[in-house]
């Protein structure tokens, strides 16, 4: 089974959607399953991780009463205040929804880059692996050393970054992002989304080769066992379609067995997420 591993839906509004700025103003509309369907039947995809793309508490029922409507969206990574005294009570009232596997902050827009490491936010990321709930990581490359740190704190706990933690592709930026990759990466209860990379090279120009050594470093840290394909979708949508951007990782491991390849596009997000 081919598995998205991370895509997006929302009901466009410029409050809560500021983020996407006007170098995105193509996607500044609405993204619903039925958007998604043709694209995944065009694509052969069978199902999906669907992840939260606004940090309000009703992301996540939003998320949820869309995955009970399509069938194809088989897991669901949502927002609730992991810095919340009150964290335990809302976990529970959660923990009764069997597509919801997990959590995400925002993180790359924490102006700490030590965000992850706050005796609130360490807290409430304690109270997760008690409801069995993973948690996604989104940083910027220069929130991985607190990353590290953060990661090492929770050995049991499921983490699976997303992006490949957004290295500044763009401009070429390699080594200080690779080195500390190649550190996580010697945590096995962290996984990588082979993600989000177009949009962190140039929308328009954007090539093979100026991609493939990032995820060249992520196959050789992380191994064909702890990589998941994700699309990004609609986000990937401002550089290139659906078909270039599944291409893109198809192509990329290819050269990997078949079995491998099975692992990456499906078999590892089934497992990590529990779907």
């Amino acid at each position: 089974m081919i598995i998205d591993s991370h895509q997006h839906f929302w009901i466009y509004n410029k409050d809560k959607h500021s983020w996407l700025d006007d170098s995105m103003s193509t996607i500044r509309k609405d993204f619903l399953p039925e958007d998604l369907k043709e694209v995944y039947k065009e694509n052969n995809i069978e199902g999906c991780v669907a992840v939260e793309a606004n940090q309000d508490g009703k992301e996540t029922d939003f998320l949820l009463n869309l995955s009970k409507k399509n069938d194809f969206i088989k897991g669901i990574v949502g927002w609730v205040d992991l810095r919340s005294e009150n964290i335990d009570e809302l976990l529970s009232v959660y923990s009764c929804e069997k597509k919801l596997k997990g959590f995400r902050h925002v993180v790359q827009a924490e102006p700490d880059p030590n965000f992850l490491l706050r005796p609130n936010f360490i807290r409430g990321i304690s109270k997760l692996d008690t409801y069995n709930y993973t948690y996604d990581i989104l940083i910027f490359p220069h929130q991985l050393a607190a990353t590290l740190e953060f990661v090492k704190k929770f050995p049991n706990q499921k983490f699976v970054i997303d992006h490949i933690a957004k290295p500044y592709i763009k401009d070429g930026f390699f080594e200080g992002w690779a080195i500390l990759m190649k550190e996580i990466a010697k945590c096995e209860n962290v996984y990588c989304k082979l993600s989000g990379m177009v949009t962190e090279a140039d929308y328009k120009k954007w090539t093979v080769d100026q991609i493939e050594p990032y995820m060249n470093l992520v196959l050789d840290s992380f191994g064909a066992d702890r990589i998941l394909f994700g699309s990004d979708w609609p986000v990937c949508l401002v550089a290139g379609k659906y078909s270039e951007i599944k291409k893109l990782t198809t192509d990329f491991i290819s050269k990997c067995s078949f079995e491998e390849q099975k692992n990456i596009m499906g078999t590892n997000a089934i497992n990590f997420y529990s779907l």
